[in-house]
C-alpha cells in the first residue's frame, strides 16, 4: 500500500504525522546500536540470544501457560521459531512444558521459577535503563508517554490486523 506524502495532494498525511516516522527509526536505531536488549540480558544473568528472551518475557507475562501457537501469536513470529527457543529454554531449565487441560494431545509451555526469576531480572534491567533516561521528566510527561505509546501500539497493531485480513 502507498502512501502519497506529496503536501499539495488532499489526502496526504500532515506533517505532524509524517514527522514521527523517522523519531521512530531514531529511536530503534538508538535502541539497537545500544544494545539495550544484549545487556539487559547480560545484566540478568542470561546467555540467551534476543529471540530466547522474548519467548521467556512473553511465557513470563502471561496470565497463564500458553501453547507454542499463541505464544508465536503474541510474538508475532511463526511458530517453528518458538519451537526452536522453547526447546533450549526448556533445556536450561527456564521454562517446561504442562499438559494442556483441554486437549491431552498437546502442551502448554510455563517458565520455570528459575525462568520467572531471569525474566524479573531482565525486565527489571530495561525498566530502569528506560527510567534512568526519563528521569529528569516531569510525571506528567511520563504519563503522556505511556498513555500516547500505548494508544500508538494498540492502534498500529489494530490497523496491521485489518492489512492482513483484507
Amino acid at each position: 500500500m502507498e502512501c502519497d506524502v506529496n503536501p499539495e495532494t488532499p489526502d496526504a498525511p500532515s506533517a505532524d504525522v509524517l514527522a514521527v516516522v523517522p523519531r521512530l527509526t531514531q529511536l530503534s536505531n538508538a535502541v539497537n546500536r545500544g544494545r539495550l536488549a544484549e545487556r539487559a540480558a547480560e545484566a540478568a544473568g542470561l546467555a540467551l540470544d534476543r529471540p530466547a528472551v522474548g519467548v521467556l518475557v512473553t511465557l513470563h507475562v502471561a496470565d497463564r501457560p500458553l501453547r507454542i501457537g499463541e505464544i508465536a501469536e503474541r510474538m508475532q513470529v511463526v511458530g517453528p521459531h518458538v519451537t526452536r527457543q522453547v526447546q533450549a529454554l526448556e533445556r536450561r531449565g527456564l521454562v517446561h512444558r504442562v499438559a494442556d487441560p483441554h486437549d491431552r494431545r498437546a502442551s502448554l509451555i510455563e517458565p520455570t521459577r528459575e525462568g520467572a526469576q531471569a525474566a524479573n531480572r531482565y525486565a527489571g534491567s530495561l525498566v530502569g535503563w528506560f527510567a534512568e533516561a526519563i528521569a529528569d521528566w516531569t510525571n506528567e510527561d511520563r504519563a503522556d508517554l505511556g498513555r500516547l505509546l500505548g494508544r500508538l501500539v494498540d492502534d498500529v497493531t489494530a490497523h496491521l490486523g485489518r492489512l492482513e485480513e483484507g
